[in-house]
């Protein structure tokens, strides 16, 4: 399955934007959904954070309200962002959630809605030859907030071929 489009949830873009890979989003998606609590999740770090000085000058982001949330999302208690993220994609399984949060994870792959996380989208990014290590990527994002185990790092390196 292609992936063209996507919904993203606050983690991802803020590490994104952090580590200096944010631009790798419009490269990677010819759509990039933001919700309207994930926008106010991340404008909330104030005028010094990286995310929050930037988001609203991406003009390749879509900020989208979202009505209500479905009642089999806000069964699992998930913060306003995830669950309008996975409320977003449930309704338009056309759109992956990019989604890093394990709760959330979890939802998803018991509601049936495709996920990407941080590391996955820099897998994609290599196999669309937009950067030349994961492995480097990776360093970046941790380095900017994003805890992933060994298990993990090992595992996104075996997807990109590293």
């Amino acid at each position: 399955m292609s992936v063209d489009q996507v919904v993203i949830n606050a983690s991802p873009l803020i590490i994104l934007f952090k580590s200096g890979l944010a631009g790798l989003l419009p490269r990677l998606f010819t759509e990039i959904i933001v919700p309207e609590a994930v926008w106010s999740e991340v404008i909330a770090g104030g005028a010094t954070d990286a995310a929050a000085a930037q988001v609203p000058l991406s003009l390749w982001l879509r900020r989208e309200s979202v009505a209500s949330v479905a009642p089999e999302v806000m069964l699992w208690n998930l913060g306003d962002g995830e669950s309008e993220v996975l409320n977003f994609a449930l309704t338009r399984p056309e759109y992956p959630a990019v989604i890093d949060d394990r709760a959330a994870r979890n939802c998803a792959r018991t509601l049936g809605i495709h996920t990407l996380g941080t590391g996955g989208l820099l897998v994609l990014a290599k196999r669309r030859g937009l950067i030349a290590s994961v492995t480097n990527e990776l360093i970046k994002v941790q380095d900017a907030g994003l805890w992933l185990s060994d298990k993990v790092v090992a595992l996104l390196q075996a997807q990109a071929g590293e």
